[in-house]
């Protein structure tokens, strides 16, 4: 007779399995991208709307078409390379809860932070601001994706990866459920912290460059710095979809609830 094997649990805790957690950015990836070429504006880092409308030559149908087509992929995608991880319809609800719970914390930590070093600090809404409720709803819908895809899933994830097998000789994993950190060396963790600090800085620094620039100002700057230092802990911890979520509603509630 077999031994009968446990049935794996799918606790609230349990990071989400690489397919998964890109999964979960699928609803704020579309809103994006079937708004946001109707704004005349996109995100800096923004590498998929200008593509698109190229190839669509300049017209929008063309391009909300391709857009859907993409999402369609992304979904067939999901749903067949993400078998056997686990997922419930209620990780949504979850992601979206943790998003809201970790920008809170996150506005709460660095307002504190930067409020040791300088004076009394408030948030930064940035230039977008003027642009009114519905523009600043989408920009930080494309700043949540492709921000969090560009500085910690690509400056972050592989220079970790890169740096710590150079000078540590190990292997970092930042995706599924294997991404905890224990077992790293002292120097790789070191390794892996300085470059997070190195990163954030230039998360923050690109928000004074370009025709959406704020004026630099130290105090937002450093404001920024520890907000993208956060952010990459989220992503290590708990995952790329809950880094996505929790910088849209940041900003969404900066650009728009304020």
């Amino acid at each position: 007779m077999a031994e009968a094997q446990p049935l794996t649990t799918d606790r609230l805790r349990d990071r989400p399995g690489a397919w998964v957690d890109l999964g979960l950015t699928l609803p704020i990836f579309l809103v994006y991208h079937l708004a946001v070429v109707f704004l005349g504006v996109q995100n800096a880092t923004d590498m998929v709307t200008g593509t698109l409308m190229s190839l669509s030559a300049g017209d929008k149908t063309k391009y909300l078409l391709a857009t859907l087509c993409i999402g369609v992929i992304f979904a067939g995608t999901f749903a067949l390379l993400g078998r056997g991880q686990a997922f419930r319809p209620r990780k949504f609800l979850q992601i979206i809860v943790e998003g809201v719970v970790y920008a809170l914390v996150m506005a709460l930590v660095a307002n504190f932070v930067v409020g040791s070093l300088f004076a009394r600090v408030a948030a930064s809404a940035g230039s977008i601001a003027s642009e009114g409720r519905f523009v600043g709803f989408i920009m930080s819908l494309g700043a949540g994706f492709y921000e969090e895809l560009t500085f910690r899933v690509i400056l972050f994830g592989l220079g970790a990866k890169i740096l710590v097998w150079f000078f540590g000789k190990q292997r970092v994993v930042l995706s599924g459920t294997s991404a905890a950190a224990s077992g790293f060396s002292f120097r790789s963790l070191l390794v892996m912290f300085g470059w997070a600090i190195a990163c954030a800085l230039v998360f923050s620094g690109v928000h004074y460059i370009g025709p959406l620039s704020d004026d630099f100002k130290l105090t937002s700057f450093t404001f920024r710095a520890v907000l993208g230092l956060i952010l990459t802990l989220i992503y290590v911890t708990r995952g790329f979809a809950a880094a996505v979520w929790t910088h849209a509603i940041y900003d969404v509630w900066v650009l728009v609830l304020r």
